[in-house]
């Protein structure tokens, strides 16, 4: 049995087919508990989360994952399959850091969107400054959360609204959000701009220049997870977008 975290310096990546054959005997001690061994280790307000995902379609998406654990604010270590190989991604989401071996350009540089969740545990490393010096990783190997959650949000595999936000609401991005930190095109600029100035549907966003259901789902995701987003349900269009919704008689 290999440790299933490698806390130290820049570890040789565990091929998947190795890493799948663990899961496998996690999977038959989960058997007898009817717990995902994907997630069975977490805390139990995690796991809850996790599990709507995981019995809604069989599979967690990494935007899945990393957004539950910084809501819950909970220190995890996600096991991502990268082609043949095993990615320990570790995210610190109070100090809004994660700790890769990959260099962060390397990760997200790729098609996003064959990233795998293969398993999700405690983390064992520490954050950088904390006073268990022997469980921080190496600080090259650490790098903002921000930049992550935008890429995942943007170009990963999740093209619905995460759960918190979706639903008949209006959106509105909130003042302290700086335009300028985000890694946007100008079109997505100017979206966010327009969302600075008025709280709008989902639909409407949809329909703006340059814009489309899936970009404006993206988009709302994203700032989401930058912690820039104001959503509303009691405004009058939102309750309005409930009425829209409902089937006629």
């Amino acid at each position: 049995m290999f440790e299933p975290t490698i806390p130290f310096g820049e570890p040789e990546l565990l091929r998947a087919s190795a890493y799948l054959l663990y899961l496998k005997e996690l999977d038959e001690e989960a058997a007898k508990t009817g717990v995902s061994s994907r997630i069975a280790s977490l805390s139990p307000s995690l796991r809850a989360d996790l599990y709507r995902f995981e019995a809604a379609g069989g599979t967690t998406e990494v935007l899945e994952v990393i957004a539950a654990c910084v809501r819950h604010a909970k220190r995890v270590t996600i096991h991502l399959q990268r082609g043949e190989r095993v990615v320990p991604l570790t995210v610190f989401p109070e100090e809004r850091l994660v700790h890769c071996p990959l260099p962060m350009a390397q990760l997200i540089g790729q098609d996003l969107t064959e990233l795998r969740v293969m398993h999700v545990e405690p983390a064992i490393l520490r954050p950088p400054g904390h006073e268990a010096s022997g469980l921080v990783g190496e600080k090259r190997l650490h790098a903002p959360l921000g930049p992550l959650l935008w890429e995942l949000a943007m170009r990963g595999g999740r093209a619905e609204l995460l759960p918190e936000i979706a639903g008949p609401a209006i959106y509105r991005v909130t003042p302290g959000l700086q335009p300028s930190s985000l890694p946007a095109s100008s079109t997505l600029l100017a979206a966010v701009s327009r969302l600075r100035r008025t709280a709008t549907t989902l639909t409407e966003i949809a329909e703006w220049p340059g814009m489309d259901r899936e970009r404006a789902v993206r988009l709302l995701n994203a700032l989401y997870l930058q912690a820039g987003l104001m959503v509303s349900r009691s405004h009058p269009d939102a309750i309005n977008e409930v009425w829209k919704r409902k089937p006629k008689a």
